[in-house]
């Protein structure tokens, strides 16, 4: 799979950052999981080793093996031994998808509602300040992101995801950043299935274009405005889509943030 080098990066260093104090097995659980919903972790890709795991995590060796063990019991990774053996990522032919329905699918309306307004919030306040300080040279890189090809492998919404990921980066705020890179290993990754229809995925891309235009112009509103109706448009979808997935136990949806 194609990947986009510096986003690969910022995503991969959310997956295996520092833990905090809640059950860490589960949380090295979710944050593998969370790297397979990102298209982060694919297919066939080998994990750190436990130790090397432990140091990025700050856990124990213990809780990455016993983490490893129960993913390894759910047949997303298997262990090889040996010289070229070690941890590797075996999902099964639509397993990211149902990763990312199941999670969607866990969450309530309200939930739902308000990581799309809390994503959107983060993200709209680094598009203002990319608006700011961004550089002609820093703007032709967003540019070239819109530009490229998608590969045949690429993830439904790929284009759009690394558009915005390198947006965050350019608000110079690293706290900012951050907080939209954990965002993005949750809320975000569900907008792949959004992206999964062709007339949202080209309605995010328009989008794309039109910050890029505001961020060269300076205006700051106008970036604040083509991100807001993104992720406006994008809880929209994954609100219907949620219904569909349980119909019998949702009330019909509302269309946009509250």
């Amino acid at each position: 799979m194609a990947r986009n080098p510096a986003a690969h990066q910022r995503q991969l260093s959310s997956v295996f950052a520092p833990l905090n104090d809640a059950t860490r097995v589960q949380q090295v659980m979710e944050r593998i999981v969370s790297g397979i919903s990102m298209g982060v972790l694919i297919d066939g890709d080998r994990l750190p080793s436990e130790a090397e795991m432990a140091a990025s995590m700050g856990a124990s060796v213990m809780t990455c093996r016993d983490a490893l063990s129960q993913l390894r019991g759910m047949g997303l990774v298997s262990t090889r031994r040996g010289r070229e053996g070690g941890t590797f990522l075996t999902l099964p032919v639509g397993g990211r998808r149902q990763l990312m329905q199941e999670k969607l699918a866990a969450l309530s309306r309200v939930q739902l509602r308000d990581l799309g307004i809390h994503y959107a919030a983060i993200l709209a306040a680094a598009a203002e300040l990319a608006a700011l300080g961004a550089d002609e040279e820093e703007l032709d890189i967003l540019q070239s992101l819109l530009d490229d090809q998608p590969s045949a492998v690429q993830l439904p919404g790929s284009k759009v995801s690394n558009f915005l990921l390198e947006t965050a980066a350019l608000s110079q705020s690293a706290l900012l950043t951050r907080e939209y890179v954990r965002l993005h290993s949750g809320f975000g990754a569900m907008l792949s299935l959004a992206h999964e229809n062709t007339d949202f995925d080209l309605q995010g891309l328009d989008r794309c274009t039109e910050l890029l235009a505001a961020l060269r112009a300076a205006d700051q509103q106008a970036s604040r405005i083509a991100v807001t109706s993104y992720v406006r448009a994008a809880v929209s979808w994954l609100v219907d889509y949620q219904a569909s997935l349980n119909p019998s136990s949702r009330p019909p949806a509302t269309k946009g943030l509250t």
